[in-house]
């Protein structure tokens, strides 16, 4: 069934996490209106690409022009029935926005469709429990912050994560009801080279203890996902393996 989504957009956004999902579910068949606060349809988002050329950090070039389809002043987030966030260095700023908190707000407290892509999650926000509360919804906790809880920090409708690289930290996370896990690091990473490894058969070990979905971290890309789920994984997570 076609359905309508709302893609929040801004200058800077990535490129191929801007332009791809909106071409895809176009292509498949739904709405999609795109939008970016101070803009209105036919007006466009410079987008940018954002690359690892060898240096400490990535590198950022510019990308296309993604011409909007809708106003953003016009739009009504009730109308829609699921909504994008694309990263790159847009959400840097879309988080300083009224009228986009407000938006987000409605699509957590409704209970729809939410698909933040890479530092799209910044809208989701990452460890900032207080902010999750006042913008309703979901968050990320550092494993220190996991410890320091005796019980979930947010209504059950609000999705709480935590890192984790223990059994004693899982063990927290169960205790206290927290939704999913990241168990880190499965393998020696680039960016914590003197860091130990859990190994596969550890993280296997911990996942099937763990009565929560536990994703595999640390080292991780796309050809890791069928043996994370052969040692009891939801799945993986990473950045660089997905954006090198």
């Amino acid at each position: 069934m076609s359905k309508k989504i709302l893609l929040l957009a801004g200058d800077y956004a990535e490129d191929y996490e801007t332009m791809v999902p909106f071409q895809i579910l176009v292509m498949v068949g739904h709405t999609v209106h795109a939008v970016c606060p101070g803009k209105a349809a036919g007006d466009y988002v410079q987008t940018a690409v954002h690359d690892f050329d060898g240096a400490q950090t990535y590198s950022e070039k510019p990308g296309h022009r993604f011409v909007l389809n809708a106003t953003f002043d016009a739009v009504k987030p009730a109308d829609y029935d699921a909504l994008v966030i694309p990263g790159g260095r847009a959400p840097e700023y879309l988080r300083l926005n009224q009228q986009v908190i407000e938006a987000v707000r409605h699509f957590a407290q409704a209970n729809k469709p939410i698909a933040a892509v890479c530092h799209g999650a910044q809208l989701l926000l990452n460890s900032d429990m207080e902010g999750a509360r006042a913008l309703g919804i979901g968050v990320h906790l550092k494993s220190a912050q996991l410890l320091a809880l005796s019980e979930r920090p947010l209504p059950l409708q609000q999705v709480v994560g935590a890192s984790c690289h223990d059994a004693a930290q899982l063990a927290h996370a169960v205790r206290i009801g927290v939704d999913f896990a990241t168990l880190s690091p499965v393998v020696v990473t680039t960016s914590h080279p003197h860091t130990s490894a859990l190994g596969w058969p550890m993280f296997q070990s911990l996942a099937e203890a763990a009565a929560l979905p536990v994703y595999a971290l640390g080292g991780m890309d796309r050809s890791h996902i069928a043996q994370a789920r052969q040692n009891s994984g939801q799945g993986v997570a990473g950045i660089r393996g997905f954006w090198p």
